[in-house]
């Protein structure tokens, strides 16, 4: 069994199947739901039919996107990669609001299976995609619903009590989602399968942009504007191998998003309601991810008349929680421990 799970590329593993197709679907999520959303909040505003249309169209393959980069990501031959399409859409659509969740546990197993069967036969054109689908596309229509309803509860779960504890929670969801974001999973994953939004989905943004922005000035001693500008609009995840040498060093980031998350969540009431559902609340300053995905959620709760309008308040509270709190403060907690030798020159060197 050994040899044939080997020669078949299949590898169970937390690596395989909670990092790296985790994090193909993040992807997935990106290159359909999160720029179609971004491309019909600039065709509203702009009054840009192309730019909706677009977006409407992007937005409609997340389903597909994110199966296809799931099975990407477990090197899936190309008819298994191909057959995958129509297993996320199906997925997607009968998961509900917790369709990536779904997504991801069911694309697993059909790419697995059809990698079973490839190239085992002479029919293998039919085989394969036969075997794919029928395996994917069933199980969405036995498990997809309860999956997807089961993530929605969960995530629904953790709006509720951020609105009815929003000191606690604001810094207990802001550290952990902070922590996701730096590690090498995806916190943009996590985000959107659990449907992480409103006050929930804003102390999310102010973790990961803690994160970002704070490792990002924090280590400009050490690796000038290559290294602010590629952990700041890049990821923070460069960091791990420093801080698995010197875990210390990820302290102050961490120290910061326990503190911008309360203060999103309790001073600014900052929430995350971006149409792309919750994906955006785990990107941070990814891109601008992170900031971008609050404004389109201001503009969809203008047009559907959830918000009056967007205040002078709104934008001073996400330039303080993304950008300006993040680098003063973990700038701060950086020279502290600087000072007292728990982080060392070079400690931050990418």
């Amino acid at each position: 069994m050994k040899e044939f799970l080997k020669r078949k590329n299949i590898e169970i593993s937390a690596k395989r199947y909670g990092i790296d197709a985790l994090g193909a679907m993040a992807h997935g999520l990106f290159c359909s739901l999160l720029i179609g959303t971004i491309f019909k909040t600039l065709g509203s505003q702009l009054g840009v039919r192309m730019f909706t249309d677009i977006g409407t169209f992007a937005s409609a393959v997340s389903g597909p996107a994110m199966a296809v980069a799931i099975g990407y990501a477990l090197q899936a031959p190309p008819m298994v990669l191909y057959s995958l399409a129509a297993v996320g859409w199906a997925t997607n659509s009968l998961g509900g609001a917790g369709g990536p969740l779904a997504v991801l546990i069911i694309a697993i197993i059909a790419a697995e299976c059809g990698k079973v069967v490839s190239k085992e036969t002479k029919v293998d054109i039919l085989v394969t995609p036969a075997v794919t689908v029928l395996v994917g596309v069933g199980l969405a229509m036995v498990i997809a619903a309860p999956i997807g309803a089961a993530a929605n509860a969960f995530g629904q779960f953790i709006k509720n009590t951020t609105v009815l504890q929003p000191f606690l929670m604001g810094i207990v969801v802001s550290v952990l989602v902070g922590i996701a974001l730096t590690l090498p999973i995806s916190s943009a994953a996590i985000c959107a399968a659990f449907t992480l939004t409103g006050l929930a989905g804003g102390a999310a943004v102010a973790g990961c942009c803690a994160q970002m922005v704070g490792f990002a000035v924090m280590s400009f001693r050490e690796n000038r504007w290559g290294g602010l500008v590629s952990q700041g609009l890049g990821t923070s995840m460069l960091q791990m191998p420093n801080i698995v040498r010197n875990p210390r060093i990820w302290i102050p980031p961490t120290l910061t998003s326990a503190i911008t998350g309360p203060i999103a969540t309790c001073v600014f009431k900052l929430q995350m309601n971006d149409p792309a559902g919750g994906v955006n609340a785990g990107m941070g300053t990814c891109g601008l991810c992170g900031p971008i995905g609050v404004w389109t959620g201001w503009v969809n709760d203008v047009t559907t008349g959830a918000k009056a309008a967007i205040t002078s308040m709104d934008w001073l509270g996400l330039l303080l929680i993304c950008i300006v709190l993040p680098a003063v403060l973990t700038w701060i907690f950086g020279q502290f421990f600087r000072k007292i030798g728990w982080i060392k020159e070079g400690d931050l060197k990418l």
